[in-house]
């Protein structure tokens, strides 16, 4: 149908992960968080906020900083491109740091 939706989804292809904070490291923090993306109909990221943090400053910086320089495929309305807003997941672990 021409007027399904289709939301916008990272382009995780051309997006490097959060670096890993070296103090959050050593103190063994790990977490999720949570972030909201608005992202332009070109796929960019517009406005960023924390909507869920892991309670670790170090994380949630971390999180942010990544996901502002992200890549999207953007949202499409049938054929066209839009503007929306995803939630981006960004989790935390030490096991699978190097």
């Amino acid at each position: 149908g021409g007027g399904a939706t289709a939301e916008a989804k990272p382009n995780y292809l051309s997006n490097p992960p959060p670096e890993y904070p070296e103090n959050a490291r050593r103190l063994r923090q790990e977490g999720l968080v949570l972030l909201l993306a608005e992202v332009t109909r070109e796929g960019r990221v517009k406005s960023l906020e924390i909507k869920q943090g892991s309670g670790f400053r170090l994380l949630d910086n971390a999180a942010f900083r990544a996901v502002k320089n992200w890549k999207f495929h953007p949202a499409r309305l049938g054929s066209m491109t839009i503007d929306s807003r995803v939630e981006v997941p960004i989790r935390f672990q030490l096991s699978n740091a190097p």
